[in-house]
């Protein structure tokens, strides 16, 4: 565990505070739990009260990021850090189900900056660390579908953090994540891009499919929409799933084409 001084304005020598978790890794629906440690500088400290959340890095307009708390865990209360004193806290901070994938098969996603940060108030003061780094990997069911889109041969292409909601699902988290994938050599042509989303909750998986397409009338989205409890998901053949969608999809839209060139 590496210590590091508080901000100043806890006093000319201010508090030391260390932060560790147990493990850097949960799945959506899990707790991440750790240890924090407040050591005391050369005087007494009011501490009003020590935090940890989970926090990742949103974009905003302007091609700015900032990092949005999304879970949030009170470990202590108001205390007085006596001089040269220790005080060890235990703390757990829930992973929402709807917390965004970092990692699908060891394969880091890039883009993504989801930490666990600490925050100690006293008066004025307010401390925040650096956010220490954790992954989340996907639910079984979510894993069951990504795996239907790589035997499909839909090359991965980047994932996005969106502010907003999707409509039709049931959402709490005021962004949601999309994991984009080139389509497949064979089916590529009006089909730029697919983009998936998970919505997860304790009761089932929404998953969203969207399809970016290019057409002599400009860009417009096509999406499909399944919602089933986590063990359905698992017993359901997704390859089938998203193949037949994409092929309705792509036959949908060349029969446009073919109507808007009079055949």
């Amino acid at each position: 565990m590496t210590f590091r001084r508080m901000l100043s304005a806890f006093g000319i020598d201010a508090p030391s505070i260390g932060f560790q978790l147990a493990a850097p890794r949960a799945q959506p629906g899990d707790t991440l739990s750790g240890e924090i440690r407040l050591r005391g500088g050369d005087v007494d400290v009011d501490v009003d009260g020590v935090a940890v959340g989970l926090v990742e890095r949103l974009p905003r307009a302007q091609g700015t990021a900032e990092l949005e708390e999304f879970s949030r865990a009170q470990v202590s209360g108001p205390a007085t850090l006596r001089r040269g004193a220790e005080r060890v806290l235990e703390f757990e901070v829930k992973v929402p189900w709807e917390t965004p994938i970092s990692e699908i098969g060891g394969r880091r996603l890039s883009g993504l900056a989801l930490g666990v940060r600490t925050e100690v108030a006293g008066g004025a003061a307010l401390d925040r660390g650096d956010p220490v780094m954790v992954t989340v990997k996907p639910l079984p069911s979510q894993l069951r579908v990504l795996r239907a889109f790589a035997q499909l041969g839909f090359p991965f292409k980047s994932t996005a953090l969106k502010e907003g909601r999707l409509n039709g699902a049931r959402q709490d988290l005021p962004f949601y994540q999309e994991i984009e994938f080139y389509p497949p050599i064979h089916q590529a042509g009006p089909v730029h891009e697919v983009e998936l989303v998970f919505v997860p909750d304790p009761d089932g998986l929404d998953v969203v499919l969207k399809a970016d397409q290019h057409t002599d009338r400009g860009s417009s989205d096509a999406v499909g929409r399944f919602r089933m409890s986590h063990e359905e998901v698992l017993r359901t053949d997704w390859p089938s799933e998203v193949d037949r969608w994409l092929i309705g999809l792509l036959r949908h839209v060349r029969e446009r084409q073919r109507r808007g060139d009079g055949r």
